[in-house]
């Protein structure tokens, strides 16, 4: 296994620990939800630069996953797909990690945002899968 290979499989399994962290938080009998969702936009966010270290793209220091996305979008239009969870999913990154009026979203709120991350990230392996596999051919 290459580097380039070594550093995407650590750019998808942090997305994935994210991803894990976010359901065992939802699912704690005192919910954590704020915390979770903060997880899945992180896990996106890996998710995304993952793809992009593939693609040898180089990628700012960024939290929004709109921003990353559109540069995934560049190279596979399945990426389309995942616009609507960046977008979604980019407030999370802060809006929910500092004393507000708003300090916990709601529990649909953040089901719906470990939904669309699951998801985007079940698209992002596979696509990513299968180009590792073309190149190994």
């Amino acid at each position: 296994m290459n580097e380039k290979t070594q550093e995407i499989q650590l750019w998808l399994r942090k997305s994935q620990q994210d991803l894990a962290v976010a359901q065992l938080l939802i699912n704690q009998e005192q919910e954590y939800l704020s915390i979770a969702v903060y997880h899945c936009q992180q896990s996106l966010e890996k998710g995304l630069k993952g793809y992009l270290t593939y693609q040898d793209v180089p990628f700012q220091k960024t939290h929004d996953l709109t921003i990353l996305n559109r540069l995934c979008v560049k190279f596979d239009a399945r990426f389309e797909a995942v616009l609507n969870a960046a977008a979604i999913l980019t407030p999370y990154a802060t809006q929910f990690r500092y004393p507000s009026e708003q300090s916990e979203p709601a529990a649909e709120e953040a089901h719906t945002a470990l939904m669309l991350t699951s998801e985007a990230l079940t698209l992002i392996q596979q696509v990513l899968s299968e180009a590792l596999l073309m190149e190994e051919s």
